[in-house]
């Protein structure tokens, strides 16, 4: 590093040490992750992150296995990615699978799905926090590491807190917009929340090749004129495709990002902790100021100004049930959603059933017992291959209730957070910095669909006692006319195991939402009701945070 360099290194070191000596001062709990990242990217001194991110199934892993042009990362027809996975040089190609207990351990490339898919490793399952693979072949980016991570607004249950949690790590961001659903609410909101974290913010247009040249630049124009309308910012726009001119894409993201980085690591990666550092630590005076007109006004009169700013519309208990209430009510309507939207393939499914039955009866040879147990087979695999089908190429009309929930719980947390911070202005003449809020679309795991014994026979008990060649036209015909039975019995399967699916999501995003709240009314209370007499303290761990601002580089 050159001297001036060295020189800005211990200045952010005394302002990150201030920073968390007044986090935990004034029990800051919402700042903790970002102090957490920023301390740790000046303790290590990492390769810079880059990650890919965006929404499930926009593309992150198949445009990362094509950037290092190998098939490293799992890839799907559902969502797949569960765990953090961070790709750099190393002499050696291998994968270390990092725990949660701190246990490291070395696995062969061809087996890492079976920790970072949600397939083999559903829910996390086998508690990896991150997967970092080495490969020779990125020698030709030293001092980068790039970065897969689960899609926010995920799939399962776990992966909504995976790539929230790890954001303030994030040094130059690219994020994957797919081709065929650009740029939604959720993006802007990431976009606002990356910006926290870092200056570098990338959009990749992936799956490029679904637009023609004319509707790329169209794309291109309407992204522009959204970002300075949504975020008053510009961000410049990569195309990307695996399918069509992949290495012409492939090159220009290399040079204008990964070498531009590389040739400068040592610059970048000061103005990324820079940036981290200076957002904490306008966070933390926004806190600051809040417990400042806090300490003036409860020396005077603590319990009036505490039931003022913390009455009965940002009252954690009360969120919490209004919040429960919401969940419970579209939980309640899961199941006749489903069933509603599967009676009219009753009819139609029956009927294709029966039509297949009819065709393989005539092969099928043997006593009662046999015709029984050939029959029971028969139902199971073919209505079990019918359900997968269904939950299949119709799963996004089983959704509503999840939406209907997320758009409530959404509302909910920007009338609790606009309630609370009118209180605190009109209470103390100070505003509640803006925090981006969002709560995960956490859509379910598609169930296992599988199935048991579907029909059940008391006469083949006695089967040696029934002549086949006179019988065997009546029996046929029972098993014939046992087919809507099954089938709608298997529809109620089908629409039972989508509503404990969904039922889970929804839990999913009550306990996210209820967390938001509680941290955040902790860390506002903890501003009011700890800080009597400390007026002159406060005021000198703002100014001291200040000038610490003030005389470092910008």
């Amino acid at each position: 590093m050159t001297s001036s360099q060295h020189k800005f290194l211990p200045a952010t070191r005394i302002l990150l040490e201030c920073l968390g000596d007044t986090i935990d001062a004034f029990s800051m709990a919402s700042l903790k992750r970002q102090l957490s990242a920023a301390t740790a990217l000046l303790a290590e001194n990492p390769p810079i992150d880059v990650a890919v991110l965006g929404q499930f199934k926009a593309g992150k892993s198949s445009l990362l296995n094509s950037l290092i042009d190998r098939d490293v990362l799992p890839v799907g027809a559902i969502p797949v990615t569960t765990v953090v996975t961070r790709l750099q040089y190393g002499a050696t190609e291998r994968a270390l699978i990092r725990h949660f207990d701190g246990h490291v351990t070395a696995a062969p490339l061809s087996s890492v799905g079976d920790y970072t898919s949600e397939a083999k490793n559903p829910g996390n399952g086998k508690k990896v926090e991150i997967v970092d693979i080495e490969l020779p072949s990125l020698m030709r980016l030293p001092g980068l590491r790039l970065v897969d991570t689960p899609g926010l607004g995920s799939v399962f249950k776990y992966h909504q807190s995976t790539s929230a949690n790890w954001l303030p790590s994030v040094g130059t961001a690219l994020l994957a917009v797919s081709s065929d659903r650009p740029l939604s609410e959720n993006d802007l909101n990431l976009i606002r929340e990356l910006s926290a974290y870092t200056p570098n913010i990338v959009l990749l247009l992936t799956k490029a090749d679904l637009l023609s040249e004319a509707q790329q630049k169209e794309v291109i124009v309407f992204f522009s004129e959204t970002l300075k309308r949504e975020l008053r910012r510009t961000l410049p726009v990569y195309l990307y495709s695996i399918k069509d001119q992949t290495g012409q894409y492939r090159k220009v993201i290399e040079e204008d990002i990964c070498q531009t980085l590389c040739a400068n690591r040592n610059e970048e990666f000061l103005r990324i902790l820079n940036h981290k550092t200076r957002s904490l630590a306008a966070s933390c005076m926004g806190y600051l100021r809040i417990a400042l007109q806090a300490s003036h006004t409860a020396d005077q009169n603590r319990a009036n100004l505490h039931s003022r700013i913390l009455d009965e519309k940002v009252n954690e208990g009360l969120m919490r049930e209004e919040l429960g209430i919401m969940a419970r009510e579209h939980q309640r309507r899961t199941r006749p959603l489903i069933e509603n939207y599967l009676a009219p393939f009753l009819s139609p499914l029956t009927k294709t059933v029966r039509e297949k039955l009819e065709r393989e009866l005539p092969s099928w040879s043997g006593n009662l017992w046999k015709l029984s147990r050939r029959y029971e087979s028969w139902v199971s695999e073919t209505l079990s291959e019918e359900m997968r089908r269904i939950s299949k190429t119709e799963q996004r009309h089983f959704l509503g209730t999840l939406q209907k929930a997320h758009a409530g719980f959404s509302r909910s947390l920007e009338a609790f957070r606009k309630s609370l911070s009118d209180n605190i202005e009109n209470v103390l003449g100070t505003k509640l910095k803006p925090v981006e809020w969002k709560i995960d679309v956490v859509e379910p795991d598609s169930p296992d669909i599988s199935f048991t014994k579907t029909f059940d026979i008391h006469l083949d008990l006695i089967w040696f006692l029934i002549p086949m060649f006179l019988f065997r036209k009546v029996f046929e015909r029972h098993f014939l006319q046992g087919l809507p039975k099954e089938v709608e019995i298997n529809l109620s399967r089908l629409a039972f195991q989508w509503e404990k699916s969904i039922n889970i999501a929804i839990d999913t995003m009550f306990r996210q939402a209820v967390s938001y709240v509680s941290e955040e009314l902790a860390t506002v209370e903890a501003q009011i009701t700890r800080t009597r007499g400390q007026t002159e303290n406060i005021k000198q761990a703002v100014l001291r945070i200040e000038n610490m601002i003030n005389s470092s580089p910008a």
